[in-house]
């Protein structure tokens, strides 16, 4: 029996043809197993749906399984010929493909279609997911007079759901798609119905580190150009379609970045590459100086004021303060509860960083950081701006005067922690990567109240232990680094 496409599955395909090849035929395999920040991020996109969906009063629900699909268009067909203003998960089925579309709104003539996403802007391969809607539905006989993308208002503020999400009108760029439809259908089901199609790199591809089939399209080899640092996938397929796939094939008077020039004079050696000024660029680590790594947490829609779709909110903190007699005293800070978290943090984040001459950060993620809080919380404002003006980005250092062909052209602490302080590292941690623990703190945060009392001290003390290894990974770092600059 033909393989049949869905509005994802043509998305899929509109993306990459393997990707669509392994999502039918491969959905078991570990890489299409959706992650826990995956999980998450689908977990929100469904309330942003459901909320939309309180704006049409007496629209009609179709609750049914996804996979009894016949009797979805059957109760579609049944709640328009009743009338129905609206009906959400509206459910057509033509030329082998079906779609349910989010919210189908009847006009006094003809219908319009909305398609809700959880993100806070349009994307691309958002036309094709309405075009292919818009062509089934007039396939089966609606007249779809208008197509619009719902998303998430970036400007949004405000407590309650009004102005939470925007409409845009889509239907001009689905016109100018929809002739493709066709052709396009044809030619996903043919990928569905012969083997799998190989590595499809290209322009549509979704990404390097962004797709699941990452590993098995992409070169894995460490000196491929992709590993080059700043070079992303759509700068590697230059590089590639040059004829440049390895570092040895970068001519000699190629522009490049300074990281990306000593990364490859570090690989050309076969070892790592210190720049004269290492011990310069540390001055402003020394002294009575603190380490500071904040976690966060992203809601599609915002639980507390002044905050807008997917904000990072800071809920959690690490830090690491040298003392005069040279130890270190740790303070770290966990929310509890789901009321409002940043008025406590910055209250403890202020105490335990008030006798720092300078605070360490790596990456400007924690400056960014405390810029919103002050904005949210102007009784502190001027105290958290004092604290932004002593702050230092231990990245830059090593980026500027460091290159290891370990680094493989990452300067993300975890790429350059294990090559530099090999005693030290993430793995066999229960909670190991930031997307894990920003996850994991807003579960914890919401649903606490309903675990034991032991197993949310277990879950606290995870992402205690990961947050206090973010910073004293940034000590060590350190201190490896005056080695180094010592040996220089």
């Amino acid at each position: 029996m033909p393989h049949r496409l869905s509005k994802s599955r043509f998305v899929a395909g509109w993306l990459c043809p393997r990707l669509l090849w392994w999502r039918v035929h491969r959905r078991d395999a570990p890489e299409m197993q959706p992650g826990i920040a995956d999980q998450e991020r689908m977990e929100q996109g469904n309330e942003v749906g459901f909320l939309a969906t309180q704006r049409y009063p007496g629209g009609v629900p179709i609750d049914l399984p996804y996979d009894q699909m016949e009797a979805k268009v059957e109760a579609t067909r049944a709640a328009l010929a009743e009338g129905a203003p609206a009906v959400f998960e509206a459910s057509f089925m033509e030329d082998g493909v079906f779609v349910a579309v989010d919210i189908l709104e009847r006009l006094p003539e003809g219908f319009r279609l909305i398609e809700v996403k959880s993100a806070s802007a349009l994307k691309p391969k958002h036309i094709p997911d309405v075009a292919v809607q818009t062509y089934v539905l007039r396939r089966s006989g609606l007249d779809v007079r208008e197509a619009v993308l719902m998303h998430l208002n970036k400007e949004y503020r405000l407590e309650g759901p009004e102005g939470l999400t925007v409409a845009e009108d889509v239907l001009p760029q689905v016109e100018e798609f929809l002739p493709d439809v066709p052709r396009l259908i044809e030619e996903y089901k043919a990928i569905l119905e012969g083997p799998d199609p190989g590595p499809c790199i290209g322009e549509q591809c979704p990404g390097s580190r962004a797709c699941p089939l990452d590993a098995l399209c992409w070169p894995q080899d460490p000196d491929h150009i992709l590993n080059l640092h700043g070079v992303g996938p759509a700068t590697a397929l230059g590089f590639m379609a040059r004829g440049i796939h390895r570092f040895g094939d970068v001519p000699p008077g190629e522009t490049l970045q300074a990281p990306a020039r000593r990364q490859l004079d570090a690989w050309e050696r076969g070892t790592m590459w210190v720049e004269p000024g290492l011990a310069e660029a540390l001055e402003p680590f020394r002294g009575c100086v603190g380490f500071l790594d904040f976690e966060t947490i992203q809601r599609a829609i915002p639980p507390w004021p002044d905050l807008a779709p997917w904000a990072q909110v800071p809920v959690q903190f690490s830090y690491h303060e040298r003392q005069e007699d040279g130890s270190w005293r740790h303070t770290e800070w966990l929310a509890e509860g789901w009321g409002d978290p940043r008025p406590g943090l910055a209250r403890a984040l202020l105490d335990a960083t008030r006798g720092a001459e300078r605070v360490a950060m790596y990456t400007r993620f924690e400056r960014d950081r405390i810029r919103d809080l002050a904005a949210a919380l102007p009784e502190l404002a001027d105290e958290l701006h004092a604290l932004e003006v002593r702050l230092v980005d231990l990245k830059k250092v090593l980026e500027r005067h460091v290159a290891h062909p370990a680094f493989h052209g990452s300067y993300s602490i975890k790429a350059v922690l294990t090559p530099l302080v090999p005693d030290l590292g993430y793995d066999g941690m229960e909670v190991a990567d930031g997307m894990t623990a920003s996850v994991e703190l807003a579960r914890l945060m919401r649903d606490g109240h309903r675990l034991s009392p032991e197993e949310r001290a277990a879950k606290r003390r995870a992402l205690l232990a990961y947050c206090e290894l973010d910073t004293w990974a940034m000590v060590r770092l350190v201190e490896r680094l005056e080695e180094l600059a010592g040996e220089a």
